[in-house]
């Protein structure tokens, strides 16, 4: 039986550039707008937005206001408001016609002097579609604000890849797929019995920076499987249909959630991350002042750097006796859902994408590929 397609909705970028339409028409025209259509331009397809609210500012700005909406998915940002304030600028013609700032809740890039963090599709996406109703002779500043940013980014991983103080508008298309909806998990269910029909041997990727660190040090893309946060169930799907090994390839802020027994990672569920790299820490004596500034550590990479920074010996002890666990637990879990036996390696990277530790299966696994780390 055909497995129905999950819902998909659109990215952030998508929201905030509709807002910004509508604020530029509400200055042009003083129409407030229910909709706008936004050219998507990757895919080149056409988006109609809701408004919820639009205001006039002064008479050389006006704010817009629509909300999150990314589909049937477990996304933090659902409903989520997002503001776009527009404000005419003199023409300048050593001054781009369309200058585009963060606001509050927009995060800023700790890498790039703090700019802020709106990447390359938005802020095409912006450009393409202001440029549309602006004549030569118009300038216009857009800022883009999250009022909710700064706290939804709390829950998140930004801070780990280097951008603090709110959320980015992230993203390569307008399109936001379900990747964590029910559905979704047959669609990988059936991605990953095809990949098991042609290999015994595969390589779970949690997420795109797993999924690319893993390309990029040669292994075979057909045996990568990208898993969002459905761990658990697709590693009992694997021992049902007859995986030999698999190597669990992920950030160490998402894959230590395996250590503690949390096999489904979204972090809408279940958290624990720090109590589990306290333990660790513990585990190999570690003295209690460093063990309780882990545990109050902001973030898992936090805690890595501090860790790096008064304990650098121990940094591999700890991780090495995460990754065992990892393994040891994923066995476990496998077994006893299907009662099915799989060899299963993990590595762990940090922000810069660098390898942490890898297991001791995981480096059998890496030999047998033929790949050296």
């Amino acid at each position: 039986m055909a497995i129905s397609q999950p819902r998909s909705g659109f990215t952030l970028p998508v929201f905030a550039c509709a807002a910004a339409v509508a604020a530029l028409r509400y200055l042009q025209q003083q129409m407030p707008l229910k909709t706008v259509k936004i050219e998507l331009v990757d895919p080149p397809e056409i988006a109609e937005i809701g408004i919820a609210q639009i205001a006039k500012i002064s008479d050389r700005a006006a704010l817009a206001m629509t909300h999150s909406d990314p589909g049937d998915n477990l996304d933090l940002t659902r409903n989520t408001p997002i503001w776009a304030m527009i404000e005419w600028q003199e023409p300048d013609r050593q001054l781009p016609q369309i200058t585009i700032e963060g606001g509050e809740g927009i995060g800023k890039q700790r890498d790039r002097d703090g700019q802020a963090a709106i990447y390359t599709y938005a802020a095409q996406l912006l450009q393409h579609n202001l440029q549309i109703f602006l004549s030569p002779h118009e300038a216009i500043a857009v800022k883009i604000i999250l009022p909710e940013g700064r706290q939804l980014a709390r829950r998140t991983s930004n801070e780990a890849f280097g951008v603090v103080e709110g959320l980015s508008l992230l993203g390569t298309t307008g399109i936001s797929q379900p990747l964590s909806s029910p559905q979704q998990l047959e669609i990988y269910r059936e991605e990953l019995a095809e990949k098991l029909a042609a290999f015994h041997d595969l390589v779970f990727c949690v997420g795109e920076n797993g999924l690319d660190l893993a390309r990029s040090l040669g292994i075979d893309a057909d045996r990568l499987v990208k898993t969002a946060n459905w761990l658990g169930p697709l590693l009992v799907a694997a021992g049902v249909l007859g995986a030999r090994s698999l190597l669990l390839f992920g950030y160490h802020g998402k894959l230590i959630k395996l250590a503690g027994g949390i096999f489904h990672t979204h972090h809408h569920l279940a958290d624990g991350r720090l109590e589990i790299l306290t333990a660790h820490c513990a585990k190999i004596g570690l003295p209690t002042p460093i063990l309780t500034d882990i545990f109050h550590s902001p973030t898992t990479e936090t805690a890595l750097q501090y860790l790096r920074e008064v304990a650098p010996e121990s940094v591999d002890r700890v991780y090495s006796s995460i990754a065992e666990t990892i393994d040891r637990r994923s066995r476990e879990y496998i077994r006893k859902h299907c009662d099915r036996d799989v060899c299963i390696g993990s590595v762990l990277f940090d922000r810069q994408r660098k390898i942490i530790v890898k297991s001791q299966q995981a480096t059998k696994l890496f030999s047998d590929c033929g790949i050296m780390l």
